[in-house]
């Protein structure tokens, strides 16, 4: 019995919706018939003639009165609505609207996150050892001769700004070399050339360096500074591996001899690295996405500690190429765990994977009528989740924001990361069928529930504060730097507060002028019930006057 009541309800509810969406012009139409049929016995006539007589005998004293009253709870509802504002992110009242009267109409906010992943996000919340603006080498960069200076060739912008090409001078000093190198001419010149701020400078110490010895780091320079295709590029590398093996096989039977041999050894495992990732990423670049896998699996075993380098997020990128998800998925449950540092790829490819499950069926509408399935809810908690980590993103996978060259350097949850996420991860997005429509669905409301103020972490630590500042020294002045997130101002906080001010003007008004006010209110009330007068005349008119009572007698 419990079930049957609950199905009819549920099928009258949603009978009401159904007519309130789309017969609401016809019920309009009918409760105006219905009410001028019924004018006698509800005698509106002579209740209109009562407050027409009882607005004739109003004093200008009653309009100060009203207007003053207004003024007060209006600015007192707007100091409510701004306290809840400053405390929790949203209007008091657009919140009970949605939480409210939306369900009633049937409406289903596709924005609710769960809060399965509570005590996980406690958890990440309370690690704030994380450095607020610290920049991070970005993992996908570009190569210098072969790219960032093609776009310069072809548009004569600088893509890379000074602050990002100085952090990467400094990531190469601290990499490629040690205090032994003055022992050896070859690394003590590229040494010095590592420090040039003159591009060609730095091309001309490289092949000083190369004229004397067969140097690893030097070859590194010119391929990603002096190759101008990826061709050649990966013909240097290749070349730099030969000489970095044989660098790190003699510094690796010497490493334990003393902090010199320990140190040399260490830049040599950097060196080398270095090498082998480049040139799996060469191999992805130039379409051997396969070979490039492997070369990525193979480095990341033999060097399981070197985390910095952020190999995986490389791997991830060239699995979802070959559309092996199972593969990216046990990535992920590898290093998307609550101990290590979140990125934008990490979040964002979750997301994706678990969109994938349902966005080729999702439909707005439906959900709206049905409400959301499970594996709908987890699609969207996951897209929730990548929001909040960078709410920057989403503009650029849904192209409403254009991108640039990513920087070599990026601000994790800043617009510098999401530039570099989504310049390599957008065509994997368009590949899932009805991805980019989920996210455009819900990413939107997702973003209106990062915890406001910003300092409030939920699912992850605070918000930097310093992500604009860092963003604008690592992208070019010609990007439009983003600076979210923000949240404008509700509609009724602003609503509220011209009605505050209005009325608050109004009592002003009719305190100095009373008369003058209570003409004005008169005049102003019949011209605007005088369209609904001339309307009532013209509906008298035309219908006969005996109507109500043949309606009486059917």
């Amino acid at each position: 019995m419990a079930e049957a009541g609950t199905g009819f309800l549920e099928q009258l509810k949603s009978c009401i919706v159904w007519s309130w969406t789309y017969l609401w012009t016809l019920w309009f139409f009918v409760m105006l018939f219905l009410v001028y049929i019924l004018r006698v016995p509800l005698k509106i006539n002579d209740n209109l003639t009562t407050v027409s007589m009882f607005l004739n005998t109003l004093t200008p004293k009653f309009y100060v009165a009203l207007t003053g009253t207004s003024s007060l709870i209006s600015g007192l509802i707007l100091i409510f609505e701004w306290w809840y504002f400053r405390k929790y992110g949203t209007s008091f009242i657009e919140q009970v609207s949605v939480s409210h009267l939306r369900p009633l109409l049937g409406g289903v906010d596709n924005s609710a996150p769960s809060t399965a992943n509570a005590a996980g996000g406690e958890a990440d919340s309370s690690r704030q050892s994380v450095s607020e603006c610290k920049v991070w080498r970005n993992p996908l960069n570009l190569f210098r001769g072969a790219e960032y200076n093609r776009y310069t060739w072809v548009t004569g912008r600088e893509p890379l700004t000074y602050y990002d090409m100085n952090l990467s001078a400094q990531d190469h000093q601290t990499f490629f070399t040690c205090d032994t190198d003055h022992l050896r001419p070859a690394d003590a010149i590229m040494q010095k050339a590592w420090r040039e701020r003159n591009p060609q400078a730095r091309i001309s110490a490289a092949h000083e360096a190369l004229e004397l010895n067969e140097c690893a780091t030097a070859y590194i320079l010119l391929a990603e500074e002096e190759a101008t295709t990826i061709v050649e590029a990966e013909k240097l590398f290749k070349q730099a591996l030969k000489a970095g093996e044989g660098c790190y096989r003699r510094s690796q039977q010497l490493q334990h001899h003393g902090a010199q041999y320990e140190a040399q050894h260490r830049r040599d495992t950097n060196v080398l690295v270095y090498i082998k990732r480049r040139l799996a990423m060469c191999a992805r670049k130039l379409g051997r996405t396969r070979e490039a896998v492997k070369m990525m699996r193979d480095l990341m075993k033999e060097f399981p500690l070197l985390s910095m380098f952020n190999i995986h997020e490389n791997l991830l990128e060239a699995l979802l190429e070959l559309q092996a998800y199972a593969d990216v998925q046990a990535v992920l449950a590898k290093y998307d765990d609550i101990s290590l540092p979140k990125s934008a790829t990490i979040c964002y490819t979750a997301a994706l994977l678990k969109a994938r499950a349902v966005s080729d069926k999702f439909s707005p509408e439906a959900a709206s009528r049905r409400g959301l399935s499970t594996a709908e809810m987890n699609a969207v908690e996951a897209i929730h989740r990548a929001v909040e980590f960078n709410p920057h993103v989403p503009k650029y996978l849904l192209e409403m924001k254009s991108l640039i060259l990513p920087p070599e350097h990026i601000l994790k949850r800043g617009d510098s990361e999401a530039i570099a996420y989504a310049f390599f991860h957008l065509q994997h997005w368009k590949r899932v069928e009805g991805a980019l429509n989920l996210l455009h669905c819900t990413w939107e409301g997702t973003f209106r529930m990062i915890p406001y103020p910003l300092e409030k972490g939920h699912l992850f630590y605070p918000y930097p504060i310093c992500t604009e500042t860092a963003d604008r020294e690592l992208l070019p002045s010609f990007h439009e730097v983003s600076v979210y997130p923000k949240k404008e101002l509700p509609f009724f906080i602003l609503f509220t507060a011209g009605l505050c001010s209005f009325t608050a003007m109004l009592a002003l008004l009719t305190h100095q002028f009373p008369e003058l006010m209570g003409v004005f209110a008169k005049a102003f009330l019949s011209t605007l019930f005088a369209p609904l007068n001339f309307v009532m005349e013209k509906v008298e008119s035309i219908l006969p006057s005996s109507l109500w009572h043949q309606l009486t007698r059917i």
